[in-house]
This record gives structure tokens, C-alpha cells and sequence, in this order.
């Protein structure tokens, strides 16, 4: 059985969601990052940047044991182990990788600087963050919103894909980052139809705190 080493937050909610659709085994290791669990060496050992979520895995390749840590890297291995929503093609392929690192590198760090912002004191400081962070994340959004016209998922057809798991932990907290998607119409059907997924569901009600 995997051991997810999480918290209750969007990149957390990305591996439960994925680990549930695929119908993997798991039992949930809390790492209160409220309470700095994250610094723990009995977690540094196997994530060594001390950020949830990570994975333990005692039947890894070849039946050995394995470590992973970074959400992006844990959903490119549970794919590779079960060989669910990742095309076996590798054209196919590459518009999964594509979409990944795009909420990798931006769709999770921008959000996540409005929600840091959003906490701060009043002032020119939190005026400024949050011009220049939540223009970002609005400008993103529109770029996901661009590309599910006319599309059910982000990079796959028929079914989705990791990078669906992935986007969709931080699309969750769309309304903390502020954005409604009342001008988002593809995003906004997007969402819906992968909340009505009952894996995907289920992988936002497991407790993670």
C-alpha cells in the first residue's frame, strides 16, 4: 500500500485525486505543514525540499521499495506504474508533459502568490502582490479556458490525463485566488464534468489534515 505524505492542499488534492483514479491502494501520512512537520528528518529523508506531497511505495519497480517527491514527478510515476491516463504514444504524449509543467511552472505558483498575498497586512505591499500575481493567474486561467474549447479534457481526448489531475488541484481553489469563472466558460464546464467523476470526488473528500 502507498503511503501519500500530504497536507489538504492543492498540490496534495492533485495525488489523491490521481491515486484514487487509478485505483491504487493508499493510506494517508499527515504532515501538518501548519506545524512545520514538513522540517521533520523522518519526512527529509525521502523529500529533501521539505514540500507535501510525497510517496512511499514498497512494491516500486522491480518489487523494490521507492521514494518520490514533487507532485509533477509522483503523477508521472503513478502513470508510468499503472499505465492509466498517460498515452502509450508518444505524440500523444507530449501534450500531457506540455500541459503538466504548464501548471508546474505557473498554474500553482502564481494562485499561490495570491493566496500569500491575500494574507499580508494592508498596504503598498499587498496592493502590489496582488495587482501583479492575480493578473497572472487571470491570464492563465484564460489561456485553460482557450484551450478547452471545444475540448473535454486538457491534453487527451475520450478520457483525462494527469495533467487534468494536476490542474484541477488548483482550479479547486478558484474561489480563495478569486477567480469565478462567470467569464470562463470552458474552464467552468471543464470543472464540472471532472467533479462529477466519482474517483475524482472521492479524492477531494479523503481527509488529508
Amino acid at each position: 500500500m502507498i503511503e501519500l505524505w500530504t497536507w489538504n492542499t492543492p498540490n496534495g488534492r492533485k495525488i489523491s485525486v490521481a491515486l484514487e483514479e487509478m485505483g491504487l491502494p493508499y493510506r494517508v501520512k499527515t504532515v501538518d505543514i501548519t506545524k512545520n512537520e514538513q522540517f521533520n528528518p523522518e519526512f527529509l529523508k525521502f523529500s529533501p525540499n521539505n514540500r507535501i506531497p510525497a510517496i512511499v511505495d514498497p512494491d516500486g519497480p522491480s518489487g523494490q521499495p521507492i521514494t518520490v517527491f514533487e507532485s509533477g514527478a509522483i503523477l508521472l510515476y503513478l502513470a508510468e506504474k499503472t499505465g492509466k491516463f498517460m498515452p502509450k504514444d508518444l505524440r500523444a504524449r507530449v501534450p500531457v508533459y506540455e500541459w503538466l509543467m504548464w501548471q508546474m511552472g505557473g498554474f500553482g505558483p502564481m494562485p499561490g502568490q495570491v493566496h500569500h498575498f491575500l494574507m499580508q497586512p494592508d498596504g503598498p505591499a499587498k496592493e502590489y502582490g496582488l495587482k501583479r500575481y492575480h493578473a497572472e493567474t487571470r491570464r492563465l486561467y484564460g489561456v485553460l479556458d482557450r484551450r478547452l474549447a471545444g475540448r473535454d479534457y486538457v491534453a487527451t481526448e475520450g478520457e483525462p490525463s494527469i495533467a487534468d489531475f494536476a490542474i484541477l488541484g488548483w482550479a479547486w481553489r478558484h474561489e480563495r485566488h478569486q477567480v469565478p469563472f462567470d467569464n470562463l466558460p470552458h474552464v467552468g464546464a471543464w470543472y464540472a464534468r471532472m467533479m462529477a467523476r466519482p474517483a475524482t470526488a472521492k479524492g477531494f473528500e479523503v481527509a488529508l489534515s
